[in-house]
């Protein structure tokens, strides 16, 4: 029965990663373009839902894709709710095969050889990862078929029924139940799997109707818990989206846990209503005390395989009735999430720290690298920053003042160095998963981007250590000087401008900006030079602080030289 169920997470597993390969961006702008309004957002979740047949994983995506950036927090929690009702998909398809009149495991030995011969054969890696989806959907089919078949012996026995039979009769049952179905919902890291272990435990009469119901509550608060250790270490657009998916299944949880007479009865209703016997009654037992034991076993045995469906019922009926309600007030979800975690004033070392990436998300592949190009823009904006202290740095003439930026530029360097080696970090540990060819090759990309942002935090420092240089020779740069130095900042700034503008675009293929600009500093940077050797000849100025005043120029220009590398860098990923 473990391997069984082993299988199946496996399978789900399998899955949902060759899913995120085989879609790549498509998956990305599909969940970006479908969540423009809260019908869409709900359209998105359950569908993703069902394609990776697990909430979780579509919770964690959910996640990954806020810290990322890609999506607002409001528009997460619709998506949410819909993700909440697709995963009772799984639910449903077990509840078929349980009743005998569709057999999962049928569909999932065909299914094994069609995905084996796309990722076998076929040469291009969008079939493999194609293939590989089917496989982990075969797997997941054929576990929750073998699991059926396994579990029946075992959860009969008179054994596990006697062993369990004090539990179920406890006062406080209820209560006990829901603590457990959530506790092996967050071992199994799957609600549809523990949907599908509280069917089977429900046919085969371990426990009742209303303790498959509390399982049920469990398992939807229990399905919280992985998601919201996944948003430990990002940012806090992130933790408010796994706190909306704790709110969510909490406020279900606590409405049906008020209502639990009239919700069970309700359900009782819908089985019924589906042509299934009441799972709140006994008919079959009082048959037999009739005389009629042949009508008590026919009884017996449409009551249990209409089981299943109570549960598939119970299930997707908490959903709707939370969604239903809910989803008139996601701004004042919103509203509580945000105050459940709310916005701290960093200090200036904090501010610093990776806002996209985080500890736990390099696992989800292809999500990841989105998350890194994030990071790097983010990384961009800060060497921007920096270089604004470059220009008081040259430009202040009162030694304090100095002194203040030219700790700053050290600082940015620091700064630079350490948001380097984070993100290479993250991107080893991204490299090391079984990600797309198209992934790897950003991947690489992305290292050659990470070191030239890092060298321009490197030249900023080496500004600072030009311009106290200058000081501690007591030289000073003429109105002339500071003229040129200024007209080469300002050409520098665009430069700047220009690499963020390249940044920011996904799909970039023409970077004849960035051409210019690199044009700019080096036309510019040739007319200094030639003006500077004219007055050095002419001893216009002093020749020391003809010395600082170039090299300050070239340190320019050499700046310019990571700047267009990479815009190459960008173009080359589109190429």
């Amino acid at each position: 029965m473990l391997g069984c169920l082993a299988l199946f997470l496996w399978g789900m597993s399998l899955m949902s990663s060759s899913l995120q390969k085989f879609a790549g961006n498509g998956l990305r702008s599909f969940i970006e373009k479908m969540t423009s309004n809260t019908g869409k957002c709900l359209f998105t979740g359950f569908i993703v839902t069902v394609l990776v047949q697990s909430s979780t994983a579509t919770t964690l995506m959910l996640v990954s894709f806020v810290n990322a950036g890609l999506m607002s927090l409001r528009s997460a929690i619709g998506v949410i709710m819909g993700a909440n009702i697709g995963t009772t998909v799984t639910a449903w398809l077990f509840a078929v095969s349980m009743d005998g009149s569709f057999s999962l495991g049928a569909i999932a030995i065909p299914l094994i050889f069609v995905g084996f011969v796309f990722s076998s054969f076929s040469k291009k890696q969008k079939l493999k990862d194609f293939g590989s989806f089917l496989i982990g959907f075969a797997f997941l089919f054929l576990g929750l078929s073998m699991l059926k078949d396994t579990s029946y012996p075992l959860l009969s026995s008179e054994a596990v029924r006697n062993f369990l039979a004090p539990i179920t009769d406890m006062r406080f049952s209820t209560i006990l139940f829901i603590i457990i179905g959530a506790v092996m919902t967050f071992c199994l890291q799957s609600s549809a799997a523990a949907t599908s272990i509280t069917m089977l435990l429900l046919a085969c009469g371990v426990i009742t109707f209303p303790n498959a119901v509390a399982f049920i509550l469990g398992e939807n608060i229990g399905t919280t818990i992985t998601s919201n250790l996944a948003a430990t270490s990002t940012n806090i657009s992130s933790k408010r989206t796994a706190r909306a998916h704790l709110v969510f299944n909490l406020f279900g949880s606590v409405l049906v846990i008020a209502l639990f007479r009239p919700y069970m009865m309700l359900n009782a209703h819908i089985v019924e209503a589906f042509g299934f016997p009441n799972p709140l009654t006994s008919d079959f037992t009082i048959l037999s005390m009739t005389g009629l034991e042949g009508e008590a076993l026919k009884a017996q045995t449409t009551l249990a395989s209409s089981l299943p469906y109570s549960v598939a019922i119970v299930h997707s009926l908490f959903n709707i009735i939370t969604t239903l309600i809910l989803v008139w007030f996601i701004p004042q979800l919103e509203k509580l999430v945000m105050k459940m975690v709310p916005s701290k004033e960093e200090d200036q070392k904090e501010k610093f720290h990776l806002v996209y990436i985080g500890k736990g998300n390099a696992n989800l592949a292809e999500i990841s690298v989105t998350e890194a190009r994030k990071e790097i823009n983010h990384f961009a904006e800060i060497c921007t920053k920096g270089f604004g202290y470059v220009r008081q740095a040259v430009q202040e003439s009162e030694t304090d003042e100095f002194e203040e930026m030219r700790q700053k530029l050290v600082k940015y360097e620091e700064i630079t160095d350490r948001i380097e080696f984070e993100i290479a970090t993250y991107l080893n540990q991204v490299s090391q998963n079984d990600i797309s060819e198209q992934a790897r090759i950003q991947v690489k990309a992305y290292f050659k981007i990470i070191g030239e942002l890092e060298s321009l935090g490197d030249s900023g420092e080496a500004i600072s250590r030009l311009l106290q240089r200058k000081r501690d020779h007591e030289k000073v740069f003429d109105k002339n000087m500071m003229e040129r130095i200024g007209e080469m900042i300002d050409v520098m700034q665009n430069a700047y401008d220009v690499m963020n503008t390249n940044m920011s675009d996904p799909h970039l293929t023409d970077i004849t900006n960035a051409y210019q600009a690199e044009d700019a500093i080096n036309n510019l940077r040739d007319r200094l030079r030639e003006e500077h050797l004219k007055k050095m000849e002419n001893k216009s100025y002093d020749y020391t602080a003809g010395v600082y005043y170039f090299d300050l120029i070239q340190e320019f220009e050499t700046m310019g030289d990571f700047m267009i590398n990479i815009s190459q860098a960008l173009v080359d990923l589109n190429a």
